[in-house]
Formats: structure tokens, sequence, C-alpha cells
């Protein structure tokens, strides 16, 4: 049986959703383990290769564009190494779901960015659905609660990154390769936590570990290659809202990996946050608002 376009832009979705869920599972499963910033250059090698190697074979391995877009693919690279550490650390120290929950209100967060910076209009029905979205994100990190910590305010921290990042992609020209981008914020965190390491102690991985890392790198470049296929194939208002299923990869796999489990008041927090995404996505469809940046790749990081 054939399928649709959006079908297939669905399902690449999806599994770039388990590909980033999947390499977030490998790295906090080494947490303790291997120092941080040691974990992410070690990956961080692995996903240069691959993108030089993929970059060089498809002819994008140049920098055959305007001056002026140089300097937004290395502001959205310094917006990458704060979305990426503040994500892995905030990831090392709370339940998977936790985190992953507080990302869905990414598309959000860029929507509400969008009309305080680039002064895109919405109609008041999606200011109450901006509103009761971050009303989600108050119930998962709850402030003042027994469960609330620094961590939570570092996924926050990561959110915000992202949507500088994707706020910079806007006035990038369409010659600058989509590779190349990757390229540079894979070169900035790796650089970045290279420096950073220089304080811990290195330690060399068991085999096991070693595997661990080879994992996690090769699920975070497909999860990479899935997300830009799928927002290629289909209607992007159809595709988008499939990336909340990387919330139930999360609640799975930590559930059955670490015996994590959402408390009540996370769980309400994360299907408003999800109602709201959709709903905005459902807006931009009928033609209410202006296009919303959806990012389906790194946060994920």
């Amino acid at each position: 049986m054939k399928i649709s376009e959006n079908g297939q832009g669905a399902l690449l979705m999806m599994a770039s959703m388990a590909c980033f869920t999947i390499n977030d599972t490998f790295m906090k499963s080494m947490a303790g383990q291997i120092p941080l910033f040691e974990l992410i250059v070690l990956r961080g090698i692995g996903s240069i290769a691959t993108l030089l190697v993929i970059a060089q074979a498809m002819g994008m391995l140049h920098l055959r564009f305007p001056p002026r877009d140089r300097w937004f693919v290395a502001i959205r690279s310094v917006a990458e190494i704060g979305s990426t550490l503040c994500f892995l650390i905030a990831l090392f120290h709370m339940p998977l779901a936790n985190v992953s929950a507080i990302f869905q209100a990414l598309p959000l967060a860029i929507a509400l960015a969008a009309i305080v910076f680039l002064r895109e209009r919405v109609d008041w029905v999606q200011w109450v659905v901006i509103t009761l979205g971050f009303v989600g994100v108050v119930l998962i990190v709850q402030p003042g609660g027994a469960g609330f910590n620094i961590y939570s305010l570092l996924a926050l921290g990561s959110v915000a990154c992202v949507v500088v990042r994707d706020l910079v992609v806007r006035p990038m020209s369409a010659e600058v390769p989509s590779l190349i981008v990757a390229l540079g914020a894979a070169v900035a965190v790796t650089c970045a936590s290279g420096l950073l390491s220089l304080a811990d102690t290195w330690v060399r991985p068991s085999p096991v570990q070693a595997g661990a890392i080879l994992g996690a790198m090769v699920f975070l470049v497909a999860g990479y290659f899935c997300s830009v296929m799928a927002m290629r194939r289909g209607n992007l208002g159809f595709v988008a809202p499939f990336r909340y299923t990387g919330l139930l990869w999360a609640l799975l796999l930590g559930h059955l990996v670490y015996g994590d489990w959402p408390d009540g008041w996370t769980l309400t927090g994360a299907a408003i946050i999800v109602a709201s995404g959709i709903f905005m996505l459902w807006c931009e469809r009928q033609g209410k608002g202006q296009p919303i940046a959806h990012s389906a790749a790194s946060a994920e990081a």
C-alpha cells in the first residue's frame, strides 16, 4: 500500500522523536560514570565526522553564502551551545519525562517570541492558548514545590536558547546549506565542551560505555536527518503535531529504563502544553495566525 506524503512525513517525524529520545536515554545512562563534557566531546567528534562526510558527498561543504549569513550561523551556534549544555545538565539530574514535558512548550515559546520581537500578529484566542500552555509549564516546574530545583530552570533556559536559535534562522538566506548550519552547531558545541572538559579528569570509557556513546551519536544524527526529511514531506501543519510523540517515548523509556513516572501535576501540565501546541498548529493551518517556527531537531540534544 502506497503511503501518502503526509503519512510519510508523520512517520519520519515520529521516527525522529524516537531517535532523539533514545539518544537522550543513552546519554542519561552514563550520568555519574563519565564527565558530562567528555561525553559531549566524544559524541560530538563522531557527529562532526558523519556530517562532514555527508556534506562533502552532497556538495554542500562550502561557505559560498553572504557574509551576513555567517553571523547568523555563528549566533545560532552560540545558542546551540547554551541549549545543549543546559538540556544535558538538566537531563542528568531530572527524570527524562519531566525534561521532555518542559520541552513540549517550545513551539509556544517560539510563537510568543515571534509576537514580541518580530511583531507577528495573533488573535485573542491564540493569546489565551499560549497563556494556558505556559500554565502547563508552571504545573510541571512547580516553583516553590518540593520537586523544584535549579535543574528545572536549566531546562527552561535550554528552551529559551532554542527560541533564539530558531528565530535567528528566520532572516537567513536560502543559500545557506542546512548541513552547514548543523555542522557549525556541532563544531561549536564540541569545542565549547572540550574547553570545559579541561576542568575535569577524563575517564577511559569501558566497552559498554563506548557502545552507549556510539549509540547516542548514531541516534542523534539519525534524528536530525529524519526531522529534516519529515519537514520536506507533506504539509507542515499535518506533520508538526507528531513531534509531541517524543513525550510518549520519554514516558515509556523513562519508566522502563529508570523506573521514573511523573506525578499527576506533571502529567496534567504536559497534557495542557500538548493540547495548546496542537491547537496553535490547527490555527496556523486554518490561516488564523502567522506561521509558527517548529523546531523538530535539537533541543533534543
